[in-house]
Parts: C-alpha cells; sequence; structure tokens
C-alpha cells in the first residue's frame, strides 16, 4: 500500500507541475499591426487606450489634452482600419481648456458607469470627467504622495477595476533598485499596499483590467537610436500584493514603436485580445501605430 501511494502522489505532483507550466507558458501572438496616420493639428501624442468589451468602440487621451473616441473596424476579429472620430479638447473644472502646463494627459479609465478618469504626469492629478463636451466634475482627491512624483514621470498608467477601485503608479521609482509604488483608490481612501518589481529598464506606461479580472501592465524601455521594446506582464492582484506574474510578451528593439496605451478585452468566442498605442510624440521620425495580440496557452 505505501508504494501504490507514493506512485499516487508521484502522478499527481506531475499533474500539478504540468498545469503550473501551462499556465506559466501563456503568451501574446500578434494578429496585426496597423499605421494611423491624419493631417489635423490635434492628432497625434496618443497615450491611452480603452476598449468597449466588443473590441468596436475605443478611447484614447494625446499629450496635449484631447480626449478621442472613434471605432475599430475589424473582418473575422482581425484588424483592418477605424472610423467615425471625434475629438474633444479636455476642460477644467471652471470650464476653461486645459493650460499649457496641464495639458499632458496620460492615462485613462472608463467605469462600469461610464465616468472618465484621465492622469495627469505634469500636474500630478486625476480629474473626472461624466461627459468629454463638458468640463470636468473635478478632481480625484489625492494624497500628499502624489506631489513627490517626479515631474513628466508620473501616472502613465490608469486602471479601473469591476468594483470601480482606481489603480495608478509613477513611471519612476526614485531609484533602480526600488519597485514602483502603486496606489489604489477603494471607497474613496487610497492606499499604497502593493507594488511593481523593477527589473531590465523597463517603466509601467499603461495598465488595464481584462475580462479574466487580472492587471495587464504595459512598459516600455527605451534603447536611444535602437528604438522601444515592449514588455507586458499580468497578475492577480491580492489584498497586499501582486501575484502571480506572468511575463506574456517582451519585444526586441524597434518591433513596434513607443507603445503607452493598452486595453484588453474578449472576442465573442473568449479570446482575450491586447491592443496598444504608441505614442509619437509628434515627431516625424515617429509614427502612431495600433497593434494587437492575442492570449494563446
Amino acid at each position: 500500500m505505501p508504494g501504490g501511494f507514493a506512485i499516487k502522489l508521484a502522478i499527481l505532483t506531475c499533474f500539478c507541475w504540468s498545469v503550473a507550466a501551462l499556465a506559466q507558458a501563456q503568451s501574446l501572438e500578434l494578429v496585426k499591426s496597423l499605421r494611423w496616420q491624419m493631417q489635423e493639428d490635434w492628432f497625434g501624442g496618443f497615450s491611452s487606450l480603452e476598449i468597449d468589451p466588443d473590441g468596436t468602440r475605443f478611447a484614447t487621451t494625446t499629450d496635449r489634452g484631447y480626449l478621442v473616441q472613434g471605432t475599430f473596424l475589424r473582418d473575422d476579429d482581425v484588424l483592418r482600419g477605424l472610423d467615425t472620430v471625434q475629438v474633444f479638447r479636455l476642460r477644467e473644472p471652471n470650464g476653461k481648456t486645459l493650460g499649457r502646463y496641464n495639458i499632458d494627459s496620460e492615462g485613462l479609465a472608463i467605469g462600469t458607469d461610464g465616468l472618465i478618469y484621465i492622469s495627469f504626469e505634469a500636474a500630478h492629478r486625476i480629474l473626472q470627467y461624466g461627459d468629454p463636451t463638458r468640463a470636468a466634475h473635478g478632481a480625484v482627491p489625492a494624497p500628499d504622495a502624489f506631489a513627490q512624483f517626479q515631474r513628466n514621470s508620473s501616472m502613465e498608467a490608469l486602471a479601473i477595476d469591476a468594483d470601480g477601485t482606481l489603480y495608478t503608479m509613477p513611471e519612476r521609482s526614485g531609484d533602480l533598485n526600488r519597485p514602483f509604488p502603486i496606489w489604489r483608490r477603494t471607497d474613496q481612501v487610497w492606499d499604497q499596499r502593493l507594488s511593481l518589481s523593477r527589473s531590465d529598464g523597463f517603466l509601467p506606461v499603461g495598465a488595464d483590467f481584462g475580462p479574466d479580472g487580472r492587471l495587464y501592465i504595459l512598459e516600455r524601455k527605451f534603447h536611444g537610436l535602437g528604438g522601444f521594446s515592449t514588455r507586458v506582464r499580468s497578475f492577480e492582484v491580492g489584498a497586499d500584493a501582486l501575484r502571480d506574474e506572468l511575463v506574456l510578451l517582451e519585444t526586441t528593439p524597434a518591433t513596434h514603436d513607443n507603445l503607452e496605451g493598452i486595453a484588453v478585452w474578449a472576442t465573442q468566442s473568449g479570446n482575450i485580445r491586447v491592443t496598444m498605442i504608441s505614442d509619437d510624440n509628434f515627431r516625424f521620425l515617429q509614427r502612431t501605430e495600433i497593434v494587437e495580440y492575442r492570449l494563446v496557452p
């Protein structure tokens, strides 16, 4: 009998290791890369991305204080173009358009109630909108720590979960060996019990919750004339830590442009898609690129 038990235990152990290996083997496979071009003065500098659950309608913000909405055109779930673009100049709570030094809108999160949250990295704040054609409702109350973020390196990433909890993090942690602090706002109270590990020179620039409930974080690494590398990691969010880290994608330099916005959704068949958009920094040597990957085992 002891021998039989040992055999069963060995089989169970092998099965558990196989399941774990299968989970760790998840990765992203490229479906489509599409260049987006327009001649309007507002076009460019896209730093965020939100997509409706069916992958059709999208919203993005620009570095010059615009919110842009449109429609993705697809054939058999493969992206082939964009249509119906609407452009809104973002306004302060007092109704004035964003000032010259406060226009750097970076992160975007839209709750299930339709409320729009936009983070800024010059003036470290998050504005809330109910209607992009109107003034902001106001700024989300922020902890004192936000004022200590580095200028032009703060809240590029913003996400909201199904319960309406906001998550944000600075692009820089202040030290090469220091994790990135993740700030979470639940029931109008901020906490900083979570952090993102830092490695290989990658910096967080985008975040979104997928239909699987996991937090997907987009990171980039700048190689000078060599361009940018992109990394996507996903996590299970716990009360006090991010768990079950999966590195889903890490590209070689110049595979894509400066990807900064990320949105995670699912096709009708249930396949998870990760769509990203690049910030061209309004430079002719760069391009606005929309890339779409699918999650594969």
